[in-house]
Order: C-alpha cells, then sequence, then structure tokens
C-alpha cells in the first residue's frame, strides 16, 4: 500500500510538472501564431495597443479551445492506463 501511494503522489507531481510545461509551450506557440498573424496582416506595425488585445483576444480564445482540453490528457491518460493495469494484475 505504501509503494502505491509513493508512486501516486510521484506520479501526480511528475505529471503536473510535463503538463505545465506542455501548457506553457502549447501557449507561447499559439501567441507566436498570433504575432505572425499580425505583422503579415499589418506590415507597417500597426497600432501596438490593438495589437495586444488583438494577441489577448486569441489566447483567450485558445484557453476556451479544444487543444488546450486535450492536453489534460496528459495528466489522465497515462493515471487511467496505471489504474487499470493495477486492478487486472490483482483483481483478475
Amino acid at each position: 500500500m505504501i509503494a502505491f501511494l509513493r508512486l501516486a503522489v510521484f506520479g501526480a507531481i511528475g505529471l503536473s510538472v510535463v503538463y505545465l510545461a506542455l501548457w506553457i509551450y502549447a501557449r507561447s506557440v499559439r501567441r507566436e501564431e498570433l504575432e505572425k498573424d499580425w505583422a503579415a496582416d499589418h506590415p507597417d506595425g500597426g497600432d501596438p495597443d490593438a495589437r495586444d488585445a488583438y494577441i489577448e483576444a486569441g489566447v483567450r480564445d485558445y484557453e476556451r479551445g479544444l487543444r488546450r482540453r486535450l492536453i489534460l490528457f496528459v495528466l489522465l491518460l497515462p493515471a487511467a492506463v496505471v489504474a487499470a493495469v493495477l486492478y487486472l494484475t490483482n483483481y483478475q
């Protein structure tokens, strides 16, 4: 039982670190795409306040999107697989 708790705690910590790193990376990639789109649409640079508002609105839309939710599988899928393996190994 102690080994299982140790696995659960260190697994949760490890997966949380991976999730945070992946979340930060995906968000920065989306921000870069929005900056490139703005630069392509406004070759003269445009208004800096409008640029910042455009990028923030795009990032906000990304936060509510499907891709952000799919990143949650980094946490859920390995935990579900480990739980299934433990169940099948011990109770079948």
